[in-house]
Order: structure tokens, then sequence, then C-alpha cells
């Protein structure tokens, strides 16, 4: 594959546990330009396993993330195989011996590659899905005055409990196979994999989803099974399973308020969110249901909720999966935008 990313070297990145990320690096992509004004900037960072190519479906012209007017910025989030991660880090910290990194760090790596490298002192928007929406409220909470808009989708301020423990069901899976060696494995602990993927499957998308048999319908696989081995466990089996685990750590620890800004006041640091936002769940999404939001946006003061009329769970949100969807969040955020 072309390298049509960017690493900004941010040195010896101290992280919020007190852990030392040696010779951290954060690699990026941009689309567009940067107006004269600097004022045209919307930062748009990378959800769970996913990197900017996954991203790049909510970018193009004549939609809202139009390069032709904006310049966006996507960063990729630790341990997702591009920026520092266990799998790219040298010895020792490598692996199963990657330090724990919480989206507050991402967003601090984030905002010194828009203020230090990229010379952006104002962010237009910020904007994500699923771990991509969490660190767009950590945006909003860590630099009130910074962004004038937010638009997470399909994720939450906060890491709920039910969704912690779904987590540790793929946590489970990932690390039974006997080949993941503590994370010290040599060979793919695919089992694993194959075995992560099945219990994602069953939260991905909703039971609607199912029952209306649109991976049959729409998405045009063979069966329930083809599906499952197709597109989850094909999904899942290039990746790396020391990444996942870290991200998945990263994901279940999201939250907010656990900062020195807001020492756990959860609240308070909605309440300090300035940026004018759009909270837009998936009315059907399993991970993020739609009543965490609405408890989200009864304590931001510049907030709306908007939910995602789909019933394809999680995936309204996401990667482009379907164009219907895709169309009402691009329209969502032209509107957002345009105020």
């Amino acid at each position: 594959m072309t390298i049509d990313y960017e690493i900004f070297e941010l040195g010896d990145f101290a992280l919020q546990n007190g852990a030392i990320l040696r010779e951290a690096k954060l690699a990026y992509k941009t689309f567009g330009s940067l107006s004269a004004e600097r004022d045209n900037a919307i930062i748009y960072p990378t959800w769970y396993s996913g990197q900017h190519y996954d991203n790049e479906w909510l970018v193009g012209r004549g939609m809202a993330l139009d390069p032709d007017r904006y310049f966006i910025i996507i960063p990729n989030m630790f341990g997702n195989g591009l920026s520092s991660s266990p799998s790219n880090t040298p010895e020792p910290y490598n692996a199963a011996r990657f330090p724990r990194v919480t989206a507050y760090d991402n967003v601090r790596a984030q905002h010194r590659l828009v203020t230090e490298h990229l010379g952006i002192s104002h962010l237009r928007m910020a904007t994500g899905w699923s771990m991509g929406a969490l660190q767009t409220f950590h945006w909003g909470a860590m630099y009130p005055d910074m962004v004038d808009l937010l638009a997470p989708f399909c994720g939450s301020a906060k890491c709920s409990r039910h969704n912690f423990v779904f987590l540790e069901g793929v946590k489970a899976a990932l690390t039974a196979d006997d080949a993941f060696r503590n994370g010290w494995y040599t060979e793919k602990p695919q089992k694993g994999l194959r075995a992560a993927a099945r219990v994602y499957a069953g939260w991905g998308f909703s039971q609607s989803f199912y029952r209306e048999e649109l991976d049959l319908k729409t998405l045009g696989y063979a069966s329930l099974e083809d599906f499952l081995i197709s597109f989850w466990e094909g999904f899942f089996l290039p990746k790396d399973p020391n990444n996942l685990l870290a991200m998945l750590w990263t994901w279940q620890h999201g939250d907010i308020s656990a900062n020195e800004l807001y020492n756990g006041d959860y609240k308070a640091a909605l309440g300090a969110i300035k940026a004018k936002t759009y909270v837009m769940p998936g009315e059907t999404d399993l991970y993020f249901p739609t009543e965490d939001s609405q408890n989200e946006v009864a304590s931001m003061p510049n907030a709306r909720f908007v939910p995602i009329p789909s019933i394809w769970g999680h995936f309204a949100g996401g990667p482009g999966t379907n164009p219907v969807d895709v169309k009402f969040l691009d329209e969502k955020l032209k509107e957002l935008l345009a105020s």
C-alpha cells in the first residue's frame, strides 16, 4: 500500500497514568487547504480498529466535509497500527508491554499536532463515529474555547457500564486462544480473532437488521453464515490482537471527566462544552443507546439530540455501509456547518 499519510513526531510523550510513550508517533492525513484566515479546519478522529482510510467515506466534493471548502485532519488513534501501537513500537514496550493510553492522551497529542505542527489555533468542527465520537466529546470538554461545532455520532462521552461488559466479551474471545500466549504470540491467534468477530456480530447490527435479512437482501451475502465469515471474520482477521486490546482498554476507560480538569465530575465536564453540538446516536445502536445520548444532551448548554433513524444499529454511523444513513449524516453535518 502506498503511504498516503504523514507522521508527527511527538517525542517522549507523557501519558495520563504517568508512563512515557517513548518516541511517540501520530499518523495523520489531511484533505483540502487551510484558508488564509486559518479558520476552516475540521478534525475527524478514527474509531476502534479503524485507520484514516476507513474515515474517508465521509469526505468528498459536494459533501459536508468538502476538501474544496475545509481543511480536514484525520488523526489516527494510538493503538491502530499506524500511530504508536503495540504492533509497531520497538522493544521493550512492544506487544503486551505497550502502555495504557486514554482518549484524553489521544486528544492531547492531536492538540499538539493541530497547534504546534499545523499552526492552527481554532477548529471549525470536531466530528467522529464511535470511538471517534468519544474523542470528539473530549475535544469539546478539554478545549472548550477552541472548537465552534461538535458532531459526535454513534458514540458517547463516557463508556457506560453495559458497554464495558460487552467489551469484556470481546477481550475474553481474543485472549482465550492458546496461540495468544499472553500477548507474546508468534503466529496469528486466528481462533481468537474469529471468536471476537462472532461476539461483535451480535452487537454491530440491530435485531431489526437481522430480522429484515439486510445482510442478504442489501449487502448481498449468500447466507447468515457467509455474512459471519466474510463480513465479520474478514473484518477482524487482518487486525493485530494486541492493537485491538490496547484500543479496547482506551474505549473502556473513556470518560471526558477522568482528568485533572474535571476530577470525575461528569456533569461538569458536559456542562463545560461550549460548542454548538449535534449528538447523533443511531436509533437502534446496541452499544450507545439513545437514552445515553439524551442524558448527555441534558447536561450540555448548547446541544441538540439528533437521532439517526436507522435499523442498521451501530453501523448507521459508518463506515459508509448504508447510503441512506450516509445521506442523513451528511445533511445534518451540512446543517450544523451552515449554522
